[in-house]
């Protein structure tokens, strides 16, 4: 409605051109068309005649007035009005409301998706855990927002790649390995000989286990089998890593969260991308050598210091494989990217992003987009869950999702925004009652199915097309309220797409279900009066496939019983 209110003003400026009011030369003020926050002010307005008083040399009333008066009239638009200096105010007509629900019925699952994005290849990396556990909350909170920007980025027309990145080398890697060595040794953790780094968990004992047992596990692909040789510590980090990978695959799949691309930061170094980003740097000449080390002139791009790239004694610095693994992301055809970190990242996004500038391959200044999330606290009984058996020090993904559910678990982590502290309730998230916003917004949906079910139970019939003849008999404040949200649902999307914040399609849905339940209790849908019947019928359905769409959107089930 946005888009069309503002051709409607474009057009009534092309007539004052016209006529002689503005200039032929004047250039078309970028102008804003928005909600208003009360509807006593209407339903959008608009500070264009404000941006048209010099180039017209009038008061903004003045200019206000005669644009107004240059409107197209009827259709989407009931009434205008001009308030304060000069803001223009719309208010809608029934026949823009009726119109929408056309569209709705229309389209019906592509009611809200649209082609902004013009098929532009998007990466969005997520949960991008190390094999070194079972994956915690804090990985549920970065794997729901990944999965749900990649459906947004989708909905909006990008070519969306998710992709997973982890390490399978390093330090953490080889404690793992020599954890599981450890227990397939008989060794307890806290006994001599146990690893001072090594990993606790119960779920180490399980991997040596499968180990000595000669199980096979497959990952990322490939099958790797339990070589039972206890000295084989090489033996032994494969298959750690591939049992550990394939416990976090089923943590994702119970979670409703795919992939598509498994990137390892090991082939970095074994493909050479690494040296050859290195190399690129040196080349251009944004690099310095100092103390034996070889630095990044990365205050160059804004960061507030100079960057080690590598070390005296040969190593690279952590920044650098993640500038090589975002070059791999622009040479791999990702016009776009996405990157969900923990806010703990924040101190190494400039100097990765310094780094991608210096390489000077035309890669956009804000490549890669960042979206930080804070971790999150569960409460049960008041108290804060802190720990799981299986994973020894922390609170797994799998314990949350299976105490909560999946539904809960994705609405719950996904309703606040992203860089806001969180606080997960699972008393309050198992709970059927309109506290917990995920009930409350399913049973919107199983609200209305249960509404056609009644229908046939009394000996009606629905028809849309009488619904749609009889709309104009809908003017409650309440039927009012509901279609005020419907219309809101296409913007929603291009804003939480556009701004990477899906945490607004979840606060939508909960403002939409609470208009339509404030709509049901107010007034009865299956009425004697057959044009209201069908008319109310046919805003609740409308209202059903709306919240169908947006639930989807979470990756959050539409339940027609509750």
């Amino acid at each position: 409605m946005k888009d069309q209110l503002r051709n409607l003003v474009l057009k009534a400026i092309d007539s004052l051109t016209s006529a002689g009011f503005l200039p032929a030369d004047a250039t078309v003020p970028a102008f804003v068309v928005e909600r208003t926050r009360s509807r006593e002010h209407g339903d959008f307005a608009t500070n264009v005649a404000m941006l048209l008083t010099k180039a017209a040399g009038r008061k903004p009333r003045e200019v206000a007035e005669t644009l107004v008066a240059a409107l197209p009239k009827g259709g989407l638009i009931d009434r205008v009005e001009i308030a304060g200096p000069g803001f223009i105010n719309f208010f809608l007509g029934r026949d823009a409301y009726k119109n929408l629900l056309s569209e709705v019925f229309t389209q019906g699952n592509d009611f809200g998706r649209n082609t902004t994005g013009q098929g532009r290849m998007v990466g969005v990396e997520y949960v991008s855990a190390n094999p070194t556990g079972p994956l915690h909350v804090g990985h549920g909170r970065n794997a729901v927002l990944g999965d749900c920007l990649a459906r947004l980025l989708g909905a909006t027309g990008h070519d969306v790649r998710r992709e997973f990145y982890y390490n399978d080398a390093g330090v953490q890697i080889q404690n793992l390995a020599i954890s599981v060595q450890a227990r397939a040794r008989g060794i307890e953790p806290g006994a001599d000989g146990w690893p001072e780094a090594g990993y606790r968990g119960d779920y180490i004992a399980d991997v040596a286990r499968a180990y000595l047992s000669g199980e096979s596990v497959e990952a990322d692909g490939r099958t790797v089998t339990g070589a039972k040789d206890v000295e084989n510590l090489d033996a032994i980090r494969e298959f750690a890593v591939a049992a550990l990978r394939h416990e976090q695959d089923l943590d994702l799949a119970a979670f409703g969260v795919e992939m598509d691309v498994y990137f390892l930061e090991s082939s970095l170094y074994s493909g050479g991308k690494v040296e050859e980003t290195v190399r690129e740097l040196v080349k251009h000449g944004h690099t310095y050598e100092e103390g034996g080390a070889l630095w990044l002139r990365s205050t160059d791009y804004g960061d507030d210091k100079d960057r080690v790239m590598r070390k005296s004694d040969g190593t690279y610095t952590y920044f650098v494989p993640d500038v090589a693994y975002h070059l791999s992301k622009w040479q791999r055809g990702y016009q776009d990217a996405v990157t969900v970190l923990g806010s703990d990242h924040h101190g190494t996004l400039m100097r990765v992003k310094a780094g991608l500038q210096a390489l000077d391959q035309g890669i956009p200044k804000d490549y890669p987009h960042y979206v930080l999330y804070q971790m999150i606290t569960v409460m049960r009984g008041g108290e804060e869950v802190k720990i799981s058996k299986r994973a020894g020090s922390y609170l797994t993904l799998r314990d949350l999702i299976d105490e909560a559910g999946r539904d809960a678990t994705r609405y719950f982590l996904i309703a606040r925004k992203s860089d806001s502290q969180l606080v997960f309730d699972i008393d309050l998230a198992r709970s059927q009652s309109n506290d917990n916003p995920v009930y409350y917004i399913q049973y919107a949906h199983a609200r209305v199915c249960r509404v056609l079910e009644e229908l046939g139970e009394r000996g009606f019939t629905y028809d849309r097309e009488a619904g749609m003849a009889a709309f104009g008999e809908l003017q409650s404040e309440h039927e009012t309220a509901v279609m005020v949200e419907l219309a809101r649902y296409p913007e929603v999307v291009e804003t939480a797409a556009t701004n990477l914040e899906p945490h607004l399609v979840a606060q939508y849905l909960r403002e939409l279900a609470g208009a339509l339940h404030s709509y049901y209790h107010e007034h009865k849908w299956i009425v004697d009066d057959t044009g209201l019947r069908n008319a109310r019928v046919t805003l609740a359905l409308a209202t059903r496939q709306v919240l169908r769409n947006g639930l989807d959107l979470l990756g959050i089930s539409a339940p027609e019983k509750m």
